[in-house]
């Protein structure tokens, strides 16, 4: 495989295939996990491109990406129907001819045997492989990807299942561009590093603000800030030299630590459920959640996290009134004179459920999430999480969350999780 030119060699550009990612089916997650890839081995991603299941659409914009980036990545179009076009694409683009590949055709028949299966006609499409490709075998699924090198670009191509990309990208892909670059005349790029903290209950122009001055002028290090539905991402980035790396990002990011303080809940790749669940373990404590608004999202998250059943007692979805006092003994009184949405009630849930449960600590959540239901009093996003750690330790705090019910619904289970994480903290440290 011909080596990529020196000034392109370490730019990338991702292109995501799939008529769905542009009509609002799905989202592309894909090219996230690409650039935190090819960062960790030097390579910028300076392009990202999404494209329907056009094969003319697609070989215009790979035609685009090999004249501007020493590496191009696809993922998705190599499935086994008609509208799997990016192999015609690439062999429109370069002109290297289709032709099944016995590798291919044997690697999918024996991942299709394991599931009891033998290709069908259109599966045997996806041993297709243009001429002079390298083909990518598959560990997880049946479609193989390919590389190959077309004008002193390298073109991958992968599946757009998440899971198998990724397995290519760890078991062929790294190596592959590892390999590549090693053997390139130009001496590799340091490796691009970054420093993530995870936010929650704290405005993006309110990070912005605590946050400023911290970086001098000529520091090599860039600010990153993403509002999120469940919190804000700050990021600091460089390529300088490791050794300044090490002691530039050090000390960056202690300054961030002490800027944000209790905000920060999780640094790196932690989500708040696997922080919250490492607490919890930690102090040996379980926890039951009443949900009425999450739906049942924040019981989903808890149990995300491969071990929870060590934590997580139980939850509920208690929406009617009825089954707020028929299992968590809610008082009818209680609901009709402060109404279901309300502190009072939110408290009495957190404390029926603990009560009824005998976990350590139960979490609770009620409000309105729209779009109906709304009052001149209680408009929509008013919502209410309620605390029982035991004792007269019960609580309940007032929220007042935007968007559609879905962002309302991810917001008060984030909030809720967050409610949690800080006083497994406070609970620690007394």
């Amino acid at each position: 495989m011909p080596m990529a030119s020196a000034a392109r060699a370490y730019i990338a550009e991702t292109i995501a295939i799939g008529s769905e990612l542009l009509l609002g089916g799905r989202s592309d997650s894909n090219s996230l996990f690409l650039a935190e890839a090819l960062a960790a081995i030097g390579i910028e991603v300076r392009f990202k491109t999404i494209v329907g299941d056009d094969q003319s659409d697609i070989a215009g914009v790979l035609t685009t990406a090999c004249r501007r980036a020493g590496i191009v990545i696809m993922t998705g179009g190599l499935g086994p129907t008609v509208d799997d076009c990016t192999r015609e694409a690439v062999a429109l683009v370069t002109g290297f001819r289709l032709a099944r590949r016995k590798e291919a055709f044997e690697s999918m028949r024996a991942r299709l045997a394991q599931w009891g299966r033998t290709p069908n006609r259109g599966q045997l499409r996806q041993a297709l492989i243009p001429s002079r490709a390298t083909v990518l075998p598959n560990p997880v699924g049946s479609a193989p990807g390919f590389a190959l090198t077309w004008r002193n670009a390298c073109v991958i191509a992968l599946p757009g299942v998440p899971s198998e990309m990724q397995a290519m990208m760890q078991k062929s892909v790294i190596p592959l561009l590892a390999d590549r670059l090693n053997r390139s005349k130009q001496a590799p790029p340091h490796p691009i590093t970054r420093v993530i903290f995870h936010t929650c209950g704290v405005p993006e122009s309110d990070v912005n603000t605590k946050l400023q001055g911290l970086i001098r002028k000529r520091t090599p290090v860039a600010l990153g800030l993403l509002a999120s539905p469940t919190g804000v991402l700050v990021s600091l980035t460089t390529r300088a030299h490791r050794s300044i790396n090490e002691a530039v990002l050090r000390s960056l990011a202690e300054g961030v630590r002490a800027r944000l303080k209790e905000w920060v809940y999780a640094e790196g790749q932690d989500t708040l459920e696997e922080v919250v669940g490492r607490l919890l373990q930690r102090q040996k404590l379980t926890v039951a959640v009443a949900e009425s608004c999450t739906g049942g999202l924040i019981g989903y998250r808890l149990t995300q996290v491969p071990g929870s059943s060590a934590y997580v007692d139980r939850g509920a979805l208690c929406y009617s009134n009825q089954a707020k006092t028929d299992m968590l003994g809610v008082s009818a009184h209680l609901i009709e004179q402060h109404g279901a949405v309300s502190a009072e009630v939110a408290a009495a849930m957190a404390k029926g459920m603990r009560e009824r449960s005998g976990a350590s600590v139960a979490l609770s959540v009620t409000g309105i999430a729209g779009p109906g239901g709304a009052t001149e009093t209680k408009p929509v996003g008013l919502v209410y999480i309620g605390l029982d750690g035991g004792g007269d330790d019960v609580r309940a705090k007032e929220f007042h969350f935007h968007g559609d019910r879905s962002l309302i619904r991810q917001r008060a289970a984030q909030a809720a999780l967050d409610m949690l994480r800080r006083w497994l903290i406070d609970k620690a440290g007394t």
